[in-house]
């Protein structure tokens, strides 16, 4: 592409990123329209970013009101939006990052249900969900399937966050590591992606001690026993009550998925605790990092310059660390 089809406006805003990533990737941002629902603290991050990087427009979908919890980690509201819809008070702040995207908003969550949702998802480039439940997310993402729509999905538990993405199968440009080092070049590479429902019946038998201590999997399987308990019970843990039936739950799982027994048989008491303690609430710094870490990703599936995550992500704001997990993927 020329970048005489940028305008001046836009060569300016984006002529960092243009070096960076070239013009068509940059292009390829521009075009897109990207769905993102649920205006918690990690969309709040991902949102700032994914906007300031240039794409063509986002759709906000959010039906619930501005609460005091929400000034925390949500830094398009302020005192006086209390009470509000989420959607109309952020707006005009996103907007107001990067006048050159289209922002719409809806103010409710109708457009989730199935036949709407398909709909929806038919007009977009990209769908993003965020603090949402396991159930509802596999329902979302085989709909996505369907309509061949790149799926991601986000979110924080107190210390603890998640990404997990389906990107069917995504081409993008990777060094050929086959060529010599004086003459470098790249290569298309296609990755296959699968859907949530199988992700989580991943096996983790094939991989050796070693592999496995490196997955970190004890902070998989404490996102993964949230999931369940949520499902089990439609609400997150609310403290020491529900330490015991979490902990049976994530041992469980770990079982099921038959990981190495020299590395994993019981999920750490203490990060079960302090997710019981701290799942329904929103710390910054990991909202920060969640969000962050998942606009990137985000930005590299729309230039296909690099390979994105694949294709779960947890990170633990206990130990400041995050691992990223193959989960039923060739």
């Amino acid at each position: 592409m020329d970048p005489a089809e940028f305008t001046e406006e836009e060569q300016g805003r984006y002529d960092r990123q243009i070096r960076l990533w070239g013009i068509e990737a940059q292009q390829r941002m521009r075009n897109a329209t990207i769905l993102v629902v649920k205006l918690k603290g990690t969309a709040t991050e991902t949102i700032k970013n994914i906007v300031l990087a240039g794409i063509g427009k986002l759709i906000l979908v959010d039906a619930d009101d501005v609460e005091e919890v929400d000034l925390g980690a949500g830094f398009f509201f302020c005192d006086d939006d209390v009470g509000k819809k989420r959607v109309d008070a952020a707006k005009a702040r996103i907007e107001n990052l990067n006048p050159l995207v289209t922002v719409e908003i809806v103010p409710n969550f109708d457009v989730l249900d199935n036949q709407n949702f398909e709909s929806t998802v038919n007009g977009v480039d990209l769908v993003c969900i965020t603090d949402w439940d396991r159930d509802d997310l596999i329902r979302l993402n085989n709909i996505c399937r369907r309509s061949r729509k790149p799926f991601y999905a986000g979110g924080t538990y107190g210390l603890l966050g998640y990404i997990f993405c389906d990107l069917l199968d995504h081409k993008y440009i990777s060094p050929d590591r086959s060529s010599p080092k004086d003459a470098q070049k790249n290569v298309q590479v296609t990755a296959s992606y699968s859907p949530l429902q199988d992700a989580l019946r991943h096996r983790w038998s094939a991989l050796s001690k070693r592999q496995t201590k490196e997955l970190r999997p004890a902070s998989v399987f404490a996102i993964l026993s949230l999931w369940q308990f949520q499902s089990a019970r439609n609400r997150l843990p609310l403290g020491t009550q529900d330490i015991d039936e979490l902990q049976q739950t994530a041992d469980a799982l770990v079982s099921e998925a038959d990981v190495n027994k020299q590395v994993l048989t019981t999920v750490p008491h203490s990060l079960i605790e302090s997710v019981a303690m701290t799942a329904p609430h929103e710390f910054s710094p990991v909202c920060a990092i969640v969000g962050g870490l998942l606009a990137q990703d985000i930005l590299k599936t729309l230039a296909a310059r690099e390979p994105p995550i694949a294709n779960f992500l947890t990170f633990d704001g206990n130990t400041g660390g995050a691992s990223v997990c193959r989960l039923s993927m060739p």
